[in-house]
């Protein structure tokens, strides 16, 4: 299962309410000192909202690794640092479905659809105000980035949200609310209790 949507929808949340392993694809951010990264337009702030900001190759390996073998190795990030800072082994066993959460899960919708491994794909979405509270909240509690970069992106996240919502769709992700994703999450996993054959996101 493949779950995006915009910073702060509530996609952690929900992923470790379903009870199924959870691939954090947040962890694939590739470091600061990136040369390659992009920047907001009119701005020095790195953007850290775009997929170019993601390593999406790596993301997709520890996918399929997950689907043949059930481990996979994953990348520590540290997002106060913006920065790798270790590696830690993930199994989950022979469980038939797995969760794969991030904010640019809808960029490998096809590539997992193209090599058979896809279950369902599913955007959540709260709305601008609510994403915004809870993001800007969380961000700060965390100390994830200082309190002027908080501010400027949660305001622009929050005029994008609609905008990133429909790109999301438009990459083949389903926008729904907690409650119907939650009720697509349990019958994708019903779904494939009692199939042995292939593990699938």
């Amino acid at each position: 299962m493949l779950l995006c949507g915009p910073s702060g929808s509530g996609k952690s949340l929900l992923a470790a309410r379903s009870g199924l392993p959870v691939l954090r694809l947040d962890d694939f951010y590739k470091a600061a000192a990136d040369p390659a990264l992009p920047l907001v337009a009119g701005s020095a702030d790195i953007d850290w909202d775009h997929p170019g900001s993601w390593d999406a190759d790596a993301a997709l390996a520890a996918i399929t690794d997950l689907c043949r073998t059930g481990r996979t190795a994953v990348p520590v990030y540290d997002i106060a640092l913006s920065a790798r800072t270790g590696e830690e082994r993930l199994d989950i066993g022979r469980t038939p479905l797995f969760v794969a959460e991030g904010i640019f899960a809808a960029e490998i919708v096809t590539r997992c659809r193209e090599l058979g491994v896809l279950a369902d794909a599913l955007c959540l979405s709260r709305g601008p105000l609510a994403t915004f509270r809870r993001r800007f909240l969380r961000d700060l509690r965390e100390g994830r980035k200082s309190l002027p970069f908080l501010l400027r992106r949660g305001w622009r996240l929050m005029r994008e949200e609609r905008s990133i919502v429909a790109r999301q769709t438009a990459l083949g992700a389903h926008a729904c609310d907690r409650d119907e994703a939650m009720g697509r999450l349990a019958a994708a996993a019903a779904g494939r209790s009692g199939t042995p054959a292939r593990t699938a996101v």
